[in-house]
């Protein structure tokens, strides 16, 4: 009896320590990345201000070639580099693309020419015929090349939002 009692005991202490240090880590994990993404400005990244993706070197290039471009005037980063189905889809795209260009960035694990993923191609892809249906109704239905790839807008258009 008394060596059940005094395992169960050493169990409860042994529980509540790991209950405390655990607690410990997930606050300080927690309060690293709460003062990281103030730090960073990250609350910028749910407006719609070009300008915040210009925060970081990295993005100058693009920032500059935009200012120069034909849809300044018209259109920010977000008009054609977040999808407009629904604001769940914006955010989550936001939350994922912030993600990695927090870890690239903060590992300096990033080209020298960045390159756009394939995801967020496909929805410049869509954000095109969002702002110019009525003006690609008749090309609408995919027409396929001879390597039966669809033709898509960023084929032939794909200095018109970021000049080079």
């Amino acid at each position: 009896m008394a060596g059940q009692k005094s395992a169960s005991s050493l169990f409860s202490r042994v529980k509540g320590a790991f209950i405390i240090v655990s607690g410990g880590l997930v606050g300080i994990l927690f309060g690293i990345a709460i003062f990281t993404f103030g730090y960073a400005g990250g609350w910028a990244y749910f407006g719609n201000d070009p300008a915040t993706c210009n925060q970081c070197h990295a993005m100058n290039e693009q920032y500059n070639s935009w200012a120069k471009g034909s849809h300044k005037a018209v259109a920010g980063c977000n008009d054609c580099h977040s999808p407009h189905d629904n604001i769940v889809h914006k955010y989550l795209n936001k939350a994922d693309n912030g993600f990695w260009h927090a870890v690239k960035f903060t590992t300096g694990d990033y080209p020298e020419n960045i390159k756009i993923r394939e995801m967020n191609r496909d929805i410049a892809r869509e954000n095109c015929l969002h702002c110019h249906a009525a003006i690609v109704s008749d090309i609408e239905e995919p027409r396929m090349t001879t390597h039966n790839n669809q033709i898509d807008c960023l084929q032939c258009h794909a200095d018109v939002g970021h000049m080079r």
